[in-house]
Parts: structure tokens; sequence; C-alpha cells
């Protein structure tokens, strides 16, 4: 009998590129593919899962940001739907503990098409986003162990993550990402299902995705969890002002706890915004997610630093950025 928590861990990552690649996987469950595939529909259905592909690096084949309005209370749920509605949203959260108390996460493929994006949030919703681009990552990748009770990283950074380089793409390129950001299909040959999409053949298409990962660029290849609904309901973005001159070597020590999922520094929009460290961490209580973030906050060493601890409330919108929307899959 197969657990599955202990299947959805190998799921995350590792996807393998060949012809069948649930069947591979399957086999190394002790499953048939049918099997696997079943499982796989049901929990998609039910959004357990978000999808079944990749996971690109942060700015590397498009631009992304992080955007935040500061919403009257009684209009959070309005304005929250008329973010949500933008094609180039991935990401849409409430937070409390600061006044910017609405947080989204928006991309496209080039920096004019998402600056368009962020002044129509402003027309729509009548509010200034705030628009805090990354300026370094230490530490990205949301794969959410599920068999280890507190979701330690197995694996810690040993240094600050090397970044992908930014890549060009050329039209066959972009006619993939646009294929692949829905995900794969759940289909004994969804590389098939992909190269007719992208108008490639399968061998371009595995080659292609090959390379990508080798490179970096897909950051991880695999199921893509909901995380809140396999029991991470808490979560905390904790933010600090920390001196441009320390900033990395902090970020570095804050990303080896294996309390943290995600950690990079973005810019400051003085005088509304002054944090530049950002980390996310996720747990199963409230009571977990305090003890993590006093654990988080000693071993870094950043008790003294001056910081802000915005806790989801309520999650709007969540999926893989969409860099190539404007591109016909």
């Amino acid at each position: 009998m197969f657990n599955e928590q202990s299947l959805y861990d190998q799921l995350q990552r590792g996807f393998p590129l060949q012809p069948r690649p649930y069947q591979a996987l399957a086999a190394k469950a002790g499953l048939c593919e049918h099997a696997l595939l079943t499982l796989l529909a049901r929990d998609l259905g039910s959004g357990r899962i978000s999808r079944v592909g990749a996971v690109f690096a942060p700015n590397v084949i498009g631009v992304s940001t992080l955007g935040a309005l500061s919403v009257p209370p009684a209009q959070l749920d309005h304005v929250a739907a008329r973010v949500s509605a933008c094609a180039a949203v991935s990401h849409n959260y409430a937070r409390s503990g600061h006044r910017y108390n609405l947080w989204f996460v928006a991309g496209a493929r080039e920096r004019v098409t998402l600056d368009a994006t962020l002044a129509s949030i402003g027309d729509l919703t009548g509010l200034a986003p705030l628009d805090l681009p990354m300026a370094r990552e230490y530490h990205i990748d949301l794969g959410f162990p599920l068999a280890r009770r507190h979701g330690v990283r197995s694996r810690r950074p040993a240094g600050m993550a090397a970044p992908a380089a930014a890549v060009a793409l050329d039209e066959d390129d972009w006619r993939l990402v646009a294929a692949l950001e829905a995900g794969l299909p759940l289909t004994p040959r969804p590389f098939h299902a992909l190269a007719r999409q992208a108008r490639l053949a399968v061998p371009q298409v595995l080659e292609r995705l090959a390379h990508w990962s080798a490179q970096g660029v897909i950051r991880r290849l695999g199921v893509v969890l909901r995380h809140g609904r396999f029991g991470y309901r808490h979560n905390a973005m904790c933010v600090w002002d920390v001196a441009d001159a320390r900033v990395d070597a902090i970020g570095m020590r804050l990303a080896r706890q294996p309390r943290v999922t995600l950690c990079y520094r973005r810019e400051r929009r003085l005088p509304d915004w002054p944090y530049n460290l950002f980390a996310m961490i996720h747990a199963r209580s409230a009571q977990d997610l305090q003890a993590a973030l006093a654990q988080v906050r000693a071993a870094a060493g950043l008790e003294q630093v001056p910081g802000s601890v915005l806790v989801g409330t309520h999650c709007y919108k969540q999926r893989g950025t969409r860099y190539a929307t404007e591109v016909p899959a």
C-alpha cells in the first residue's frame, strides 16, 4: 500500500523527460500508470494540486514583480476580485499586520507589459500599487515536504543561490512556455500534447525542457501543490529593513534556516515601504508559525532589526506565474 504523502514528496520534482513519464513515476511508487493518473486527476479537480508542470526561475524568461495595495478593510474582497481578474496576476493574498494588506504577483514577457498591468490595476481599483521587483534571490523553491512533521527541508543551501542568467527565447520557445504554463495534461503521453500545442516535434520539446532544467531556467518540474490543502494553512511574509552592506550576508543566513520557504531581497519604495529583505514561512498551525518565526529571527540574528510580519489571512488566487499570456498557444 503506497503512502500518499511520500508519493507527493517524490512527485514535486524530477519529472521524467521521456515519452511516458507517468508510467515511469507510477512504477517507482508501485502503482500502475492508470492509478497514478486517476489520483492526479482527482486532486487536480478538487484543487489539492495546482498543476503538473514547470516552476520557472524568476526574471529569467520574462519579468515579474510583487505588488501591494493598501485597501480599506470593508472593500478588500471587492478590490481583490478586480486584481484577481487580471490575467497577468498569478497570486493574490490578503495579509494582516500592515496597512498594505493585499499582495499579488504579476508577470509578463516584457517590462513594458508588466508596467501596463500595474497601471491597469491602479485604474481598476483607484489605488496606487507598490511595485517591488526582486533584486536578489537567496532561496526559492516552494516544494512542500509532506512526510516530515514540520516540513523541514532535507537540504539547506550551502550559500547564496546562483541565479540563472536571463535567456533570450525565440518564438518556438515562447510557444512552448505558453503551452507549459497551464500544466502538463494528465494523459499517458503528455509531451505529445505539449508538442502539438507548441507546434514542435516531441524530441524538440524534451530537448528544450532538459536544457532549461540544466541551466536553472526551470527551477523544478513536477507536481505543484496547493499547500493549504495539504495542511500548510498558516503562512507569514516576514520583512526587514537591513542595511545594504549587510543584507546579502543576512539573506544567506536566513535562507539556510529550514523553516524558510522563500527568501529574497527586493527594492525599497521610500517612504511607503522601507523593507528590503523578505522571507516566507509556512506552517501547519498558528502556534507552530509563531514558534518558527521566533526560531528564524534568532538564528538569523534579526531580533533587533526593524521589521514587520504580515500573516496570510485569505488566498484569493494561486497559480503559476504567467509570462507568455499574450502569446497564442
